[in-house]
């Protein structure tokens, strides 16, 4: 079959979940746009400012906009967050203490949170006294309640932490009704801590966030889905106040929490890039699975399959060798818009436990909401693509790795 009669046979097994992503897009447009209206968003809210940064509007009025969007009570939303493993280190060591424990749910961590965990002599979590149970997933990929109240009955537990995204594990991403289920369950096992969830490439994919179905807590970057392309970096953490109260004295001090932060570049970027952001989550969603629909049918397995429901813009797709592997990064490399010219190598990247090879021709160094290709150089060999501010560029990319795979 020739490359374009392939896409076009894609496109159309594809129609219907492409107008199920529109319709989702448009409910969260509606939903953002109810929060700048509500929060009566003005041209001095872009303004930026310096110094101690008291009585920045703008600051304050970009954390209500995410509050009210995510249905949190509140959120801070800060470019001193420097990506989304910063924002969980700075949400994990607000409220956890010397002493308490967390339990997590969802099997081993993203590869760069596992040191902030249980690094040694770091300054991790471990290091501070803070304990953890890891549950690992059940051979379906789901969480394993049973051994989730098991653990609730044997040990006291200070928060629950929830991955969404499959990270570098080959399973789907927790929906969010998935985990407001979860929430529900271990509430009536009599769980009072906080419901923690990393919540990374998953934003606006579907209709509501886990703050609006029983989280406490959510964390993400807005080089990801929130900052819709334009966001230059910075994190976000939403959810009740009194835990949000706690991050702030820990992302500054104790004694001033959330009254200081300056920007001295202004804050349009910021608002602008989450007005946008439904929009662009949708292209990256349907270019996810144009690409994804394609390679299945050259027999490449998929996660998710592409008749499952989303729940993130990340998409896995294992490979039989090492080379084919790398083909496919440098084939999302070479379609890019920034550095397509470059020739990737697989690296030592400051975090992870294996060498990395990553596709980043963005514009914005890293956003893994513009379309990016990583893995690690592991076997089994798998692809994590993600990303595309646009389908016609999904559609581009997909025709280059099509090339670059049947030749």
């Amino acid at each position: 079959m020739k490359i374009d009669e392939l896409i076009q046979t894609a496109e159309t097994d594809l129609r219907g979940r492409f107008e199920e992503i529109d319709g989702i897009a448009l409910f969260n447009q509606e939903k953002v746009l109810n929060a700048f209206r509500e929060e009566q968003i003005a041209l001095r809210h872009f303004a930026p400012s310096t110094g101690y940064g008291y009585g920045d509007e703008g600051r304050e009025a970009l954390g209500k906009v995410y509050a009210h969007a995510f249905g949190a009570e509140r959120a801070i939303v800060s470019p001193a967050l420097l990506s989304g493993t910063h924002a969980l280190t700075v949400a994990l060591f607000g409220v956890l203490r010397p002493g308490m424990r967390i339990l997590f749910v969802t099997g081993a961590p993203y590869d760069t949170i596992r040191p902030v965990i249980w690094g040694d002599g770091n300054g991790s979590l471990t290091d501070f006294g803070v304990d953890f149970n890891l549950i690992s997933l059940t051979k379906g990929g789901k969480i394993d309640l049973r051994n989730v109240a098991a653990h609730l009955n044997m040990w006291h537990f200070d928060m629950i932490y929830i991955q969404r995204s499959r990270g570098y594990e080959l399973r789907d991403a927790f929906t969010v009704e998935e985990i407001g289920k979860l929430c529900s369950f271990v509430r009536q096992k009599g769980f009072e801590g906080c419901i923690f969830v990393d919540n990374c490439y998953g934003e606006f994919v579907e209709r509501t966030e886990p703050t609006e179905v029983g989280a406490d807590l959510i964390v993400g970057s807005l080089i990801k889905n929130p900052g819709g392309g334009l966001a230059p970096t910075g994190g976000y953490i939403a959810g009740k106040e009194k835990y949000i109260k706690l991050c702030e004295y820990r992302l500054t001090a104790p004694s001033v929490g959330g009254e200081i932060g300056s920007y001295a570049y202004g804050y349009q970027p910021y608002f602008q890039g989450f007005f946008l952001a439904p929009h662009v989550v949708a292209q990256s969603l349907k270019g996810g699975l144009l690409i994804g629909r394609c390679m299945e049918r050259l027999g490449y397995r998929n996660f998710p399959a592409t008749d499952k429901p989303l729940a993130d813009i990340t998409r896995a797709i294992r490979f039989n060798t090492e080379k084919e592997l790398c083909d496919f990064i440098q084939s999302v490399q070479d379609v890019s818009p920034v550095d397509s010219f470059v020739k990737l190598e697989p690296w030592d990247m400051p975090g992870y436990d294996d060498k990395v090879i990553m596709a980043a021709g963005t514009f914005v160094a890293g956003a893994s909401i513009e379309l990016s290709a990583d893995a690690p150089i592991r076997k089994p060999y798998t692809a994590y693509f993600q990303g595309g501010l646009t389908y016609e560029h999904c559609k581009l990319a997909c025709r280059a790795v099509l090339e670059k795979l049947l030749k």
